[in-house]
């Protein structure tokens, strides 16, 4: 994972009556980055408390490994590696029907041995899915494999152990329930959703990267790309308000609300980038243009700003050749 956790708290109103950007900022909720404002107003504010609620009552601890509810099909464990990249670490999420006998897991996170044998210890496990190809996401998933003797499927087949890559658009049954595959190519160019229809009224997806539950994700360029980024959330929004499951930080409670502010975030900064070039020439490099639109970055996240502005750059640049 190379997101970075930078908006603290969000307070959703509700999508219906605010349909361009659905969140509102409570207090100080801006830390270093990609949902800051322009340099000259930004504020650094202190990081989340341990635990955050979503709309339905159900948490998500920024401390806690035990395996915790958080919709009616899913739950996860928090993985031991938190940090500026990685937020409180990395949700591992079990999916299961009430009553099946096996689940499914998905993104076994660090070679963690204790995080992966609770992982193990949830009940039989059939399946192993992971959203892209991230070490913290993909780095436990053989070890996973020896202890349950599940597959491991992903969309590259680097990160395939006995099982066949995932396909855009593929319905897999396992554990009682449907789970459709979603290609979200951006953050990296072989990031994949998980679609849960019949989890709640209006379903759920597991975003992995694609979208986190504080800040917005940064795009790993040149694997990553900003223009196939925004076409994953516009395939994204089409989910209406179906709950969002991120592998990191806190569930949230519509999707269409969040992509339309990821969206509308993302145009903002490619505004400001333009602006840059302005004064700095068109030809300006990576480093350059982060030095004036990230001018107050923490050293800790310099590299995933100034790889998000290459990939906005390159957007940019491919766009007036075009």
């Amino acid at each position: 994972m190379f997101g970075v956790g930078f908006l603290l708290e969000i307070v959703w109103s509700s999508p219906v009556d605010n349909p361009g950007w659905a969140l509102f900022y409570s207090a100080v909720f801006f830390s270093a980055l990609f949902y800051s404002a322009p340099s000259s107003s930004r504020s650094r504010a202190a990081r989340a408390q341990a635990g955050s609620r979503c709309k339905d009552g159900m948490v998500t601890s920024a401390t806690s490994p035990v395996l915790q509810r958080s919709s009616a099909l899913t739950r996860f464990i928090l993985a031991p590696n938190p940090g500026p990249m990685s937020l409180d670490g990395t949700n591992s999420y079990v999916i299961s029907a009430k009553d099946a006998e096996a689940s499914v897991v998905v993104d076994p996170g660090p070679a963690d041995e204790g995080h992966l044998r609770r992982l193990a210890g949830t009940g039989r496990v059939e399946l192993i899915l992971v959203t892209h190809r991230h070490a913290d996401h993909t780095a436990g998933s053989v070890r996973l494999q020896e202890l349950t003797g599940a597959p491991v499927r992903a969309a590259d087949p680097r990160h395939c152990h006995g099982a066949d890559p995932l396909r855009h658009g593929e319905t897999i049954r396992a554990a009682g329930v449907s789970i459709q595959v979603v290609a979200t190519p951006g953050h990296t160019s072989d990031s994949v959703c998980f679609h849960l229809p019949d989890d709640g009224a209006l379903g759920s997806v597991l975003t992995g990267d694609t979208i986190l539950g504080r800040g917005t994700t940064m795009l790993d360029y040149p694997d990553g790309a900003l223009g196939d980024y925004l076409e994953s959330l516009d395939r994204l929004e089409a989910f209406g308000g179906a709950g969002v499951l991120p592998a990191h930080g806190p569930v949230l409670p519509s999707l269409e609300a969040v992509t339309r502010a990821y969206r509308g975030h993302r145009l903002e900064r490619l505004a400001q980038i333009r602006e840059a070039l302005e004064g700095l020439g068109r030809d300006a490099t990576a480093a350059a243009v982060t030095d004036v639109v990230y001018a107050d970055v923490d050293a800790s996240v310099r590299r995933a700003a100034e790889m998000s502005v290459a990939a906005q750059l390159d957007y940019l640049r491919g766009r007036s050749e075009g």
